[in-house]
């Protein structure tokens, strides 16, 4: 792959040539992909609330054959699963994108203590357009634009005549951006990841060679992800009614632990420093530079007042490279509060998940059919994504957890205009191809395949 990845064995199972760009191009039209995007990104999908989109996805994938399926933690929260092909002995390829968006919580009560008024009436939370040739809105950035594209690209698979040897999963998924299950915030109703792509390969009928997690990513591509994880630290003290309260010269005294949090804040800052310094990280499938800020602090009780508060809990999210391991982040906050002389302190995770990255040797023949179907679509090799695109979590992680190889590449992620689309369409069909074989291929292959232990499709071009 000159000028793109150095990936040895990076070759597609299956070939794919101009005339399969020309044939699949045709059969992508602008106007439909666009219409499907803004139609799906116009239903309003934050966490905890994908049942509307989840159907939408559903009848639509019922309306042009696919053969849908809903599998769920609960009935109002559905992984929704479709496929095509699988007629011959080619590899099976799963795409997934999430349902969910980022949105504020739409609940006045709690929202009120985190975004400005202005921030919250912001229209691109749930609605997208069109607009000067470029589409608008989160839905359509993160994640139902790239999902339009891989239920575009299959359609126009299906449309120009190709019968896929292998199977091709497409996925949609609640819960991959959030929420977590924390303190008082419990049960179902809370959870994320766990009911999204994670509870589909345990519990959907799927049985992926490769996934990609269909995501923004300027059309580049990664196989390294981050994970994180949610320390909260709690700070004692004691409780001094306040007409008896004697004020010490310096804050750090007082018996109020809130009055400490400058100094440990002071302490977190300059740790996270060192922190992010030491946990880049850089292997062949992409940059991830893990980051740690601190996301929430309470303590008291607003109309329970008169005598302070005996504890403040602060909860700091910290970035977990695929090598990082949550127990050695642990030990470095201690030394940390130990250091900063803060008194008693507590810190527990209550949130962890850790990031993964597939074996390059093994997700090699996927990347070599991503890079065929870039150079044909796009005109050049594709490259690594930037490294904002492997410092996160996507669920690639899911299914590199489970030995699946996987990657997450995707269109312009950010204002992506119409021709983003059917580009992004078109790569994702192509690569489908290169994977899954036409099923003529298969046939053949199968009919001529070594013995058990052979690998029939390493060294194709």
């Amino acid at each position: 792959m000159a000028d793109g990845f150095q990936l040895p064995g990076a070759q597609a199972p299956f070939g794919v040539s101009e005339a399969d760009r020309a044939r699949i191009a045709a059969a992508i039209d602008e106007t439909e992909i666009v219409e499907l995007a803004l139609a799906l990104g116009n239903i309003p999908s934050p966490a905890g609330h994908e049942f509307a989109a989840g159907e939408f996805v559903h009848d639509w994938m019922k309306k042009e054959g696919f053969s849908p399926r809903r599998v769920g933690a609960t009935p109002e929260r559905n992984n929704i699963i479709g496929t095509y092909g699988g007629a011959g002995e080619g590899k099976n390829l799963l795409f997934t994108a999430h349902l969910d968006t980022e949105a504020p919580t739409w609940n006045p009560d709690l929202d009120a203590y985190k975004y400005r008024p202005e921030t919250l009436d912001n229209p691109e939370w749930e609605k997208c357009w069109l607009e000067d040739g470029v589409l608008y809105g989160y839905p359509i950035a993160n994640d139902r634009g790239p999902m339009s594209c891989f239920l575009i690209a299959a359609k126009a698979l299906k449309r120009a005549g190709y019968d896929l040897a292998g199977k091709l999963y497409l996925t949609a998924c609640p819960g991959e951006i959030g929420p977590e299950p924390i303190e008082e915030h419990k049960g179902v109703a809370y959870m994320g990841k766990d009911i999204g792509a994670h509870y589909l390969f345990h519990h959907g009928g799927v049985a992926p060679d490769y996934a990609i997690a269909a995501e923004g990513c300027d059309f580049g591509l990664t196989w390294v992800g981050c994970g994180y994880v949610v320390f909260r630290i709690r700070l004692w003290g004691e409780g001094v009614f306040t007409p008896l309260l004697s004020q010490p010269e310096r804050a750090g005294d007082h018996p109020n632990p809130i009055y400490r949090l400058g100094a440990l804040t002071d302490a977190i800052h300059q740790w996270s420093r060192r922190y992010e310094a030491d946990s880049a990280y850089e292997s062949q499938g992409g940059v991830a530079l893990p980051k740690a800020q601190i996301a929430a602090v309470r303590g008291g009780i607003p109309y329970a007042f008169g005598a302070g508060t005996e504890l403040v809990n602060l909860y700091l999210e910290v970035g977990l490279n695929p090598r990082q391991r949550v127990a050695e982040v642990q030990h470095s906050l201690e030394r940390m509060v130990r250091a900063a002389g803060l008194g008693e302190v507590e810190i527990e995770p209550v949130v962890v998940r850790h990031g993964f990255e597939a074996d390059a040797g093994e997700v090699a023949p996927l990347v070599g059919a991503v890079d065929a179907a870039t150079r044909l679509s796009l005109g050049h090799p594709v490259q690594r994504a930037a490294p904002v695109y492997s410092s996160m979590w996507r669920d690639h992680n899911v299914f590199n957890m489970q030995r699946i190889p996987a990657i997450t590449t995707g269109f312009k992620r950010w204002r992506p205009t119409p021709k983003d689309l059917t580009d992004s369409a078109l790569v994702y069909a192509l690569t489908a191809l290169a994977v899954c074989g036409r099923a003529q291929e298969g046939e053949a292959r199968a009919q001529r395949a070594p013995v058990y232990g052979d690998n029939p499709f390493g060294n194709e071009a």
